[in-house]
């Protein structure tokens, strides 16, 4: 058993760090509301601090879940920064969804402390963290990630290596990119279907098993036509991640019409008042219209 420092207990952190602390690993846990890391150690046992440098004293590994770059590098850098205290030879696992440019900045800062460094984002939602079913997409050294892989393990189903650092940021832009034109299609469907005079449900049924299917028609479906929307990945969180890959498109020279598109849709439900709604809430947007 290792010990492991935790950074960030928001809706995808608390879950994570509990199944580390279920799989007998000794855990401290950092979180910028003290309230909530006294919550979890009342839960879960271990440890809180008050910054992460001193969670990160002694830790073989830390993790982080935090919000955005900014966040990142407050955790990371300067005297209060977990790599001020980082031991030679410890290993920092970033799981936010950042830019590839901070993942590299700080790939760097760490190597030259002598700290490996991998960045892991992940997908699969609050539900995927609490279920210890989350896909993780890893960038970083080869021989750093087989020593985190294992303990990354005790939350997902699958974790892949995908290439140098930064590589796990490109690929978790891929898989916003791929969700930003799943869920408005389905949305519109849905909408279609409702102008139609037809029974969603019913209609979801049965294109569902055919080339239609996706993991959102399955798992969203129902509480779209239920008008329920306080739950899953923030529309906040989704506008900042398409940020993300849109300002890496300008750079990289890829063309992104559809989510440049769907990123405006968001910005509308914003305006609805549903900043903290669910991704989902693009069907509602289409049946204010």
């Amino acid at each position: 058993m290792k010990k492991i420092t935790f950074l960030g207990l928001g809706v995808m952190g608390y879950p994570m760090a509990a199944h580390l602390a279920r799989e007998g690993h000794e855990v401290t846990v950092y979180n910028r509301t003290a309230s909530k890391a006294d919550a979890w150690v009342s839960e879960h046992g271990g440890k809180t601090a008050a910054t992460p440098a001193q969670a990160a004293m002694g830790a073989e590994m830390v993790m982080a879940c935090v919000g955005n770059d900014d966040d990142l590098r407050s955790v990371c850098l300067g005297p209060d920064g977990a790599f001020a205290t980082m031991a030679e030879g410890s290993i920092f696992v970033d799981h936010t969804t950042v830019s590839a440019a901070v993942t590299r900045e700080l790939y760097d800062a760490a190597r030259s402390r002598a700290i490996a460094f991998v960045d892991a984002p992940v997908s699969g939602g609050q539900a995927g963290a609490e279920n210890g079913q989350l896909s993780i997409m890893c960038g970083g050294d080869q021989i750093d990630f087989d020593r985190a892989a294992p303990v990354m393990g005790v939350y997902s189903k699958l974790c892949r290596r995908i290439g140098q650092s930064g590589a796990g940021q490109m690929t978790k832009m891929c898989n916003q990119i791929a969700i930003a034109g799943l869920v408005q299609g389905l949305a519109e469907a849905l909408h279609f279907a409702s102008k139609a005079g037809l029974d969603g449900a019913s209609v979801v049924e049965v294109i569902s098993q055919g080339a239609a299917g996706s993991w959102q028609m399955s798992n969203r479906y129902e509480t779209m036509l239920d008008d329920h929307f306080e739950h899953g990945f923030a529309v906040d969180w989704m506008r900042k991640d398409l940020g993300i890959c849109l300002a890496t498109a300008d750079d990289n020279g890829a063309s992104l019409p559809v989510t440049a598109l769907v990123d405006q849709f968001y910005k509308d439900v914003q305006k609805m008042g549903g900043g903290r709604w669910d991704t989902s809430s693009l069907f509602k947007r289409l049946q204010a219209l």
